[in-house]
């Protein structure tokens, strides 16, 4: 059970690391999934550019950078729940994301019509 949901979450970083160069031209430089009952979290470390952390030193640059990203996940949304129904074989009921221009951090959090530890559990 526990090999499996590992598994999975590896699965699932990499289809989302795989993803994101595709769409930004790199990826993080780290990338954690961790499933938690009906969710499935994405922690991306290392997400921001050299520009972006330029801009992240001053205020208007850090609301610049934020609504950028809130822009470019608003047209990729749809890309990141198809991975995690494909790869749950559940569906995502809804989807959240934020970024900080602190730390460079990303965080995905997807909300699913299923409990995937208990399907694991029952495996």
């Amino acid at each position: 059970m526990a090999g499996q949901k590992r598994k999975l979450e590896a699965e699932l970083s990499e289809a989302f690391i795989k993803l994101q160069r595709e769409l930004i031209g790199r990826g993080p430089q780290e990338t954690k999934t961790h499933i938690v009952q009906d969710m499935v979290i994405a922690r991306f470390k290392g997400v921001m550019t050299v520009e972006e952390k330029h801009l992240a030193g001053h205020q208007d640059g850090r609301k610049l950078v934020k609504e950028m990203r809130q822009v470019l996940r608003e047209m990729y949304s749809a890309q990141f729940e198809e991975i995690v129904e494909k790869h749950t074989n559940c569906k995502v009921i809804s989807s959240h994301s934020d970024m900080s221009t602190k730390t460079g951090e990303h965080i995905e959090v997807f909300i699913m019509d299923c409990n995937l530890e208990k399907l694991f559990a029952a495996e």
